[in-house]
């Protein structure tokens, strides 16, 4: 959010007395090529005030442990960036410690070691590191004004607190950090990188916002709480103004998140911990192309026809989804719908949400009904720019019609006497699982690469 914000080349002077740096024997390069950047999220709880660990629900634990590992890939002309998410339950070789969980590579041996671990396992050459504390993750929530995530399941977290319903939520920085940090999904570890994913390109959306840049106060709030969150390699303490500077054009669409691909997500250790084991060949083949400076995440093909009303509020013939081949780009995960009844056929709607939160859609609200009643065709009502979302819908409705309406607030599906019938789609895109759906919970191995951009993980009401 930082480096995508460019907002610490507006005040030099500051941001150099601030950035705190560590030696982490990363190998260095130049500031205008590809570059590779080791994120670690640190969980250090010795320096917190009892109070603060009770507010945050972290527990009385002493000592330093990384919940997070990202690798940063920035491209050769520094226009697109690619984060890759490494398992913190990886089972791996840490560099003279034998065999153990990746993210013991800081608790044995710091920045150099978790540096040394993730190059060995990656077969990348890490130029950068940066790391990043709880406390520093909150200020900067609460300097954007809380950040927006949605959850297609129940999030009942006795350890943090946490009881979320499915639906789209605003939460501020405490509550952002335990959305971030819970485990109580049934992937785990792996719902929670899906989580910080969708956490991360939020924050970076409003980072990038003219209404957080051109606001000198929110700015300066911004820039003071980004610079307490971080600790960087001494090379980059000395040259983040001038990359962040180069990188101030970043936009959401240019940033791309992936996770290692996985072969054994139930991998039991000789320890007896449980642990996961990446799929090798997969995973191989992910970073040859990050190596190469290839993108994960292709341009998705333009539409090519969009949808339309017609003067007397019928749709148009490209406003059918058999009239656009177009692939869909928006997981059912990732939509939120609103339900209401256009029929005289009692308990319609409440069948229709029922099966569209089975196919994976977030459905927050009580179905309602249409002052009118006639609807012999199910509709599908969406605003201007989310054309995406609701061809999504409409894959997952066979024979709904779809209207464009500057009129309503978000995805609408009115349910006709017809074509009610809601089945499950999966995105054409090579991109990941939504949280907690039932899809993601299924433990198989992923044989390939899976990405998507920042855009496409910014929750959508």
């Amino acid at each position: 959010m930082l480096l995508g914000s460019g907002a610490l080349w507006l005040l030099p002077n500051y941001a150099a007395g601030k950035i705190q740096s560590v030696d982490a024997g990363t190998s260095e390069a130049e500031s205008t090529g590809a570059m590779n950047i080791l994120l670690v999220g640190v969980d250090k709880r010795d320096n917190l005030s009892r109070r603060q660990q009770n507010q945050l629900h972290l527990g009385r634990d002493v000592g330093q442990r990384t919940d997070t590992m990202m690798v940063i890939h920035l491209s050769e002309d520094h226009r697109k960036v690619t984060v890759v998410s490494l398992p913190r339950d990886t089972w791996t070789t840490i560099p003279g410690k034998g065999e153990h969980k990746i993210n013991s590579a800081y608790q044995f041996g710091g920045a150099k070691l978790a540096v040394k671990t993730v190059e060995q396992a990656t077969g990348l050459r890490v130029n950068h590191y940066v790391e990043v504390n709880v406390l520093g993750f909150i200020d900067v929530v609460e300097s954007l004004g809380g950040v927006t995530v949605c959850t297609p399941v129940t999030i009942d977290d006795p350890k943090t607190k946490l009881s979320l319903q499915p639906g789209t939520y605003t939460l501020d920085g405490v509550k952002a950090l335990a959305y971030a940090r819970t485990r109580a999904t049934a992937r785990s570890d792996l719902d929670r990188i899906d989580r910080q994913q969708q956490v991360i390109s939020a924050l970076l959306s409003k980072a990038l916002s003219g209404g957080t840049l051109t606001n000198p106060a929110k700015l300066a709030g911004l820039v003071d709480s980004t610079l307490k969150t971080l600790t960087v390699d001494t090379a980059l303490a000395k040259d983040l103004l001038g990359l962040a500077n180069q990188l101030k054009d970043v936009s959401t669409d240019d940033v791309s998140f992936a996770t290692v691909p996985l072969a054994d997500v139930n991998y039991h250790a000789p320890t007896g911990e449980s642990a996961v084991l990446w799929d090798k060949e997969a995973a191989r083949d992910l970073f040859r192309r990050i190596n190469a400076d290839q993108p994960l995440v292709e341009p998705s093909a333009s539409a090519s026809a969009k949808a339309s009303v017609s003067p007397s509020g019928s749709p148009s013939a490209a406003g059918s989804p058999s009239a656009s081949p177009t692939a869909l780009t928006i997981a059912p995960g990732r939509i939120s719908v609103k339900v209401l009844n256009g029929t005289l056929i009692t308990g319609l709607g409440a069948t229709t949400k029922a099966r569209l939160v089975e196919a994976g859609f977030m459905v927050p609200s009580p179905p309602g009904d249409t002052p009118r009643r006639d609807f012999a065709t199910t509709v599908i009502r969406y605003p201007p720019g989310r054309e995406d979302s609701a061809r999504t819908v409409a894959a997952a409705i066979p024979g709904a019609e779809l209207r464009e309406q500057p009129d309503v607030a978000g995805i609408e599906v009115v349910v006709g006497q017809n074509n009610h019938d809601v089945k499950k789609v999966t995105v054409a895109e090579p991109v990941g699982e939504p949280v907690g759906s039932a899809a993601s919970a299924t433990p198989a191995a992923q044989a390939t690469p899976t990405a998507r951009t920042a855009t496409q993980n910014i929750c959508k009401k």
